[in-house]
């Protein structure tokens, strides 16, 4: 099994964009608001000095994150609906500098779609899910998921965006849970599944304290991935932000894990294609099984 290294883009899209980034900020449209974030990677100069915003995240001094919005014009607390494809979810701004939802990850979504496509009922689990855009990108098309994050106001967030896009009735289970040791559970009773998403934290904590650090839990999580598919699944895809590892690395993980399959492993980056020049904005690496 061959190892590839590719990039996936993230093109703009009517509901979102990166309009331009540089000096180590980036400016996004978010619906019919704008926002400035910290962009460590962007250290190239911006296409243009006057951004006009409706809030910016003023990052914090220590190591460990931290930091705050500072609003310049009003903004919904509550939060405000977009629609990526034919998902509607909620934006808003959190206290963890994020917007509700992972825009980069929207060639993931289209990719997991087409990886299943054609096929009869296919089963996918969808480990630290989050908001559920996501779950939702495959539930639409009439996959049958699992979403399982640990945090219970990410899935009562999820289930909301269920029912904002119409979808509250189609077959997802919503699980709060430790992704490990849900997945174990799975291993042992003798579940398969024809797809797997991954996107975990460099450092988290169960629904029970249990503590998640990414290094140290990575490659059990993605043996037992391995044990929840079969010659006849078509996908294991893991994302990986903010830490100091490379894409071979976690190719290699993949690579060794799924060796005993059908298919290819590729790694790589993803990125954000930006608006003012085209540039390309580096945010996550990834590893990827498909057949």
């Amino acid at each position: 099994m061959e190892q590839n290294l590719t990039t996936l883009i993230g093109e703009p899209w009517p509901d979102y964009g990166l309009v331009d980034s540089g000096h180590g900020r980036k400016l996004e449209r978010y619906g019919r608001f704008r926002f400035i974030r910290p962009e460590p990677q962007a250290m190239w100069a911006p296409a243009s000095d006057d951004w006009d915003a409706d809030a910016e995240f003023v990052p914090g001094s220590d190591e460990e994150g931290g930091g705050r919005w500072e609003y310049l014009k009003p903004v919904p607390r509550e939060g405000w609906p977009l629609m990526w494809d034919d998902v509607r979810f909620t934006a808003n701004c959190t206290p963890f500098r994020h917007l509700g939802f992972f825009p980069d990850m929207a060639p993931v979504w289209g990719w997991m779609r087409e990886r299943v496509d054609g096929m009869t009922s296919p089963s996918v689990m969808n480990l630290f899910g989050y908001t559920g855009v996501g779950t939702l990108a495959m539930a639409a098309k009439g996959t049958s998921m699992v979403h399982v994050d640990a945090s219970k106001k990410s899935v009562e967030a999820a289930r909301q965006n269920a029912v904002l896009s119409g979808l509250a009735e189609k077959p997802v289970r919503w699980i709060i849970d430790d992704a490990a040791k849900f997945t174990a559970r799975e291993v042992r009773r003798g579940r398969r599944y024809d797809g797997i998403l991954l996107d975990p934290p460099k450092y988290g904590r169960g629904p029970e304290g249990e503590v998640w650090k990414l290094e140290e839990g990575l490659p059990g999580l993605i043996a037992d991935c391995r044990q929840l598919l079969d010659e006849n699944s078509r996908f294991c895809f893991l994302t990986v932000y903010a830490v100091r590892m490379s894409a071979l690395a976690i190719g290699e993980l993949m690579r060794q894990a799924m060796g005993d399959l059908p298919g290819t492993v590729e790694a790589g980056e993803l990125a954000v294609r930006e608006e003012a020049r085209g540039l390309l904005l580096p945010t996550a690496i990834f590893a990827r099984w498909s057949c």
